[in-house]
């Protein structure tokens, strides 16, 4: 009885370990990469849809507020005015004066 067990055993982790390898095998054939690389095509191109629709509705709101402040004759929330008024922002902090042209 306990050769018969352990037969059963040994025949079960066989079927699995033949299986894994099959899997493992047909991921490296050309139709298993093609599948993948399928895959991973579709899946960033619906994370870019998704983000092209996020930027779209952050667009929209954002066109609505102004459209109501100006409506409303209100001055218009300019967040970096400050930022180009600066002169130390710009080319020259970034590019000092002897690499100008």
């Amino acid at each position: 009885m306990r050769r018969l067990f352990w037969l059963g055993i040994g025949l079960a982790v066989g079927v699995v370990v033949v299986r894994k390898v099959t899997r493992t095998a047909q991921a490296y054939t050309p139709a298993g990469i093609a599948s993948t690389v399928t895959e991973s095509a579709g899946g960033l191109v619906e994370s870019l849809r998704s983000f092209v629709e996020d930027v779209r509705v952050g667009m929209a709101e954002r066109e609505q507020e102004i459209h109501q402040a100006f409506a409303q004759g209100e001055a218009f929330d300019d967040q970096f005015a400050d930022l180009r008024e600066d002169p130390r922002i710009g080319d020259r902090e970034i590019f000092p004066e002897e690499h100008q042209r």
